[in-house]
């Protein structure tokens, strides 16, 4: 007897079964049938990009960038999976829009002989409907509104004259369609080549301009359109963008960028520096590296970042990419003049602006660093208040999870590294100071590594690119906050910033050393420990961040902007829209934790203070 043949099952009845787990259980579903082809629908949603043909172009990208899509080869196959998923969702949702998105053939205003680069081409057509009618005009405006490197858009009528220009929408029977295709900009002319900057411009401001029209779709059906467009996007990473985030986090966590540029000798390098007339550069010490910098950057770029379907979180991550090479390549030019420059590339320079903030900072709390040093807290007890105020936020959230050490190879003073707060042994802590440095660090920076390490990426607990100048505003603002922010300390803050200026100028150590003691009064031990921090490593740019972080939080608040966002993990000023944005797509859990000092009686008109708009200089109390 011959063996029976077993059928496959058709593409459209292990779709007609996905819906099924979609409703019923809440399932995503990404499905992978044929040659090539896949449904990708990580929630009920009233929409479904298609893109049919070539996976090699920026369609491909931008359809793949939804939460709702469809990527086939075969019109007939793409019109026969779209009618079936919009009858199931349209019974579910109300209404059902199919955006069919693809590319012209040719970028046909760009010729040889225009002066300059001409506009180019987006063809839209849809059907008859209010509701398509009113998709198409958003869509419009919108794409109509962006620039794409000095090239303006064009909105045309799309008339296909080719048989391989056919639209979905014509085999799609009573579904609501929107047809758009648009020139090949990015494509380098004669050639095989593409611009990617350009290319992902284009991504970016297409799948944009698609949620703009499906939410005016929704409108105009006479459905809740969504608070914001943005809340259409994915809200499930996919497995590609986790384990390219571990990747990076992998190259992260082999070290501890602060600890390898902090010398471990500062009380021999002051001692040292004092017996020589404050006219010599100490010598100073630093750990050496664990690992070799160029192995460590073949792993980081070994990260792929091409599959992620998602360009917000491809920018996010790129961006901390670069991060962790510049990191490296300063780790690798460590103690020669090249550590300079490559802080400046990440760490920026010293605005004018802010230059003169500082030095005002200076004048008018002048004197108030002078004072005679006095015996302080020590390690011990400032560890013990560490642990209580730990056990405070471990109470109430239990993955609250770091520890306190103290070490004898740190500069007088505390410092986070991932989860722990570790405490120098030459710690000397004014008693009125021990609050405000305790919510700095722990309030502020261990509290929105653990917030961030509860987001689902670890780039929320390492930090997104840029964010140290946020974290340290916001840490500065804790300090007033609890009535901690002392003349004295204000002034140090602001000396991080004349010293960095004049470093990156090029003055020598004991030329900043002079400024700082002579021209602005800080006393020698006081002068000495800012300058260490700038010339660590060979010159490190960063310290100036203090200033402009508060500056910026100061700013934001007086603008009305809240707090909470910068709670759910380690991001940077310029990435609030970019939250913003993950926020609506529900990407983002709020915040575990809020800081403790915030719900403080003392803290509440302080805040209301600085909300109704105050200069650094106003948070010193007299």
């Amino acid at each position: 007897m011959k063996p029976k043949l077993v059928e496959a099952a058709s593409p459209l009845a292990e779709i007609e079964a996905d819906l099924d787990a979609l409703f019923r259980d809440g399932k995503p579903i990404r499905r992978e049938f044929g040659d090539g082809n896949r449904l990708h629908i990580d929630r009920p949603l009233p929409f479904l990009c298609v893109h049919i043909g070539s996976q090699q172009d920026a369609a491909f990208q931008i359809v793949s960038a939804n939460a709702s899509y469809l990527i086939v080869a075969d019109i007939s196959l793409a019109g026969e999976v779209a009618r079936l998923v919009a009858r199931r969702m349209r019974d579910h949702c109300g209404a059902f829009l199919v955006l069919d998105i693809g590319e012209l053939a040719e970028d046909r205003f760009l010729t040889e002989d225009v002066p300059f680069l001409p506009p180019f081409e987006i063809a839209l057509a849809s059907g008859e409907t209010t509701a398509e009618k009113a998709a198409l005009k958003r869509f419009a405006t919108a794409a109509s509104g962006r620039e794409a490197k000095y090239r303006t858009p064009r909105v045309d009528e799309f008339i296909p004259t080719k048989s391989v220009e056919a639209r979905l929408s014509d085999g799609l029977g009573d579904v609501a369609g929107l047809t758009v295709r648009f020139a090949p900009i990015y494509r380098v002319p004669s050639s095989e080549r593409v611009y990617p900057e350009l290319r992902d411009l284009v991504v970016a401001n297409m799948v944009d301009s698609a949620l703009q029209a499906v939410s005016a779709f929704l409108k105009a059906s006479k459905l809740e359109p969504p608070a914001t467009h943005r809340s259409l996007g994915r809200r499930a990473y996919i497995d590609a963008v986790v384990r390219a985030d571990r990747a990076l986090d992998s190259v992260a966590s082999t070290f501890d960028f602060l600890l390898a540029v902090t010398p471990i000798n500062a009380e021999p390098a002051w001692r040292e520096f004092q017996a020589g007339g404050f006219e010599h550069v100490p010598a100073l010490l630093y750990r050496p590296l664990e690992f070799e910098v160029a192995a460590q950057k073949r792993k980081l770029y070994s990260v792929s970042l091409d599959h992620l379907e998602d360009p917000l979180l491809t920018t996010l991550l790129s961006q901390k990419q670069q991060e962790l090479d510049l990191q490296l390549s300063m780790l690798g030019a460590r103690e020669t003049p090249r550590f300079v420059e490559l802080g400046r590339a990440l760490y920026g320079s010293v605005e004018p602006s802010l230059a003169t903030r500082a030095r005002a900072i200076l004048e008018k709390a002048h004197g108030a660093a002078s004072a005679a040093r006095q015996k302080g807290l020590g390690a011990d007890a400032v560890a013990a208040a560490a642990r209580d105020m730990i056990a405070g936020y471990r109470a109430a959230y239990s993955d609250f999870d770091a520890s306190v050490e103290i070490r004898g190879d740190l500069p007088a003073g505390l410092l986070v590294s991932r989860n722990l707060l570790l405490v120098s042994r030459d710690t000397n802590l004014p008693p009125e100071r021990l609050t405000a440095l305790l919510s700095h660090e722990i309030g502020v920076h261990l509290l929105t590594y653990f917030n961030g390490a509860a987001q689902g990426l670890a780039i929320f607990r390492n930090g997104l690119a840029g964010y140290e100048g946020m974290q340290e505003g916001l840490a500065v603002l804790a300090e007033y906050l609890v009535g901690g922010m002392t003349a004295a300390r204000l002034r140090l803050i602001a000396a991080r910033v004349v010293a960095c200026q004049a470093m990156l100028d090029g003055a020598a150590f004991e030329e900043t050393f002079r400024t700082l003691h002579k021209d602005f009064g800080l006393d020698d031990r006081s002068a000495f420990n800012v300058v260490l921090r700038v010339f660590r490593g060979g010159g490190l740019a960063k310290d100036a961040i203090y200033l402009r972080g508060v500056v910026q939080v100061l700013d934001h608040l007086r603008s009305g902007g809240s707090l909470t966002p910068f709670w759910i993990g380690k991001i940077s000023a310029a990435h609030f829209g970019a939250i913003q944005e993950l926020n609506a797509r529900g990407l983002l859990r709020a915040p575990r934790l809020e800081p403790a000092f915030l719900s403080s009686d003392a803290a509440r008109p302080r805040l209301k203070k600085a909300m109704a708009g105050i200069d650094p200089i106003d948070m010193v109390e007299t």
